[in-house]
């Protein structure tokens, strides 16, 4: 059974724009309620909306299930890698093709309710960043266990307060990810986030989220986290010079 947002009533509607990101690779299962889960949660509380899907060298039908959602829905449209290049770069083709004031970089695995995105939005007036962190992380047990020992190891390496560098649930001001010249490949990809942003002086702000079981599909990424570029990428992460305090963007 596809997950469905609980009902709500509809609160003010702070944000103008949103481009939700949805980098994917095989993910042609879960694309169809991703982009439909989005499209609910965009229409009640955000003024007007895009999705962006990047389809990361997928070799199942994920680009053709893409084109069929883009078809249908003008403020779908989709961003294709013919070849998969990783996480990071997925994400940042996403967000070089965003054109609304807020971005939503979240994942089309559904294992996060785009219908908690209500619970980001008192935070935007008095935050450039919005991270979550998972409440309870799923998955088999060796890969929980081994996600929170990497986060635990990147929070320390790189001085970071967030709980977890990871969730792949984050609302950010396209003003700021303008600003942040992201270099990351996979691993690291939050963690270059957060930093990245503070160095630039951005206000950052956690939310608590829930993670879901992956229904469908089969998980990407992971394995050996500490290979020749992710230490590269660390290295240059520890050099990146410590921002000021927290200031509004533009200010």
């Amino acid at each position: 059974m596809s997950p469905t947002l609980s009902p709500a009533p509809t609160p003010d509607l702070p944000l103008n724009g949103l481009t939700i990101v949805l980098p994917c690779f095989n993910e042609a299962e879960n694309l169809p309620d991703a982009v439909h889960l989005a499209t609910v949660a965009a229409e009640r509380w955000v003024l007007k909306h895009e999705i962006v899907i990047v389809d990361d060298g997928s070799t199942d039908d994920t680009a053709a299930e893409a084109t069929e959602l883009a078809v249908r829905d003008p403020r779908v449209r989709l961003v294709i890698h013919l070849e998969n290049r990783g996480y990071g770069p997925a994400l940042r083709s996403g967000i070089a093709a965003a054109r609304l004031p807020w971005v939503l970089l979240i994942d089309a695995d559904l294992q996060f309710d785009f219908g908690e995105l209500e619970d980001f939005l008192p935070l935007t007036p008095s935050a450039d960043l919005v991270v979550g962190w998972r409440i309870l992380p799923q998955g088999p047990v060796g890969r929980r266990a081994g996600s929170a020992l990497w986060n635990r190891f990147v929070r320390a390496a790189l001085h970071l307060p967030e709980r977890d560098v990871d969730c792949a649930f984050r609302l950010v001001r396209r003003e700021l990810l303008d600003r942040l010249d992201l270099r990351a490949t996979g691993a690291l990809v939050g963690a270059e986030l957060l930093v990245k942003s503070r160095a630039v002086g951005a206000r950052v702000a956690e939310v608590p989220v829930h993670h879901r079981p992956r229904i469908a599909g089969r998980q990407a990424g992971g394995g050996r986290r500490l290979g020749a570029r992710t230490l590269r990428e660390l290295a240059d992460l520890r050099r990146t010079p410590r921002g000021g305090p927290p200031r509004p963007l533009g200010v």
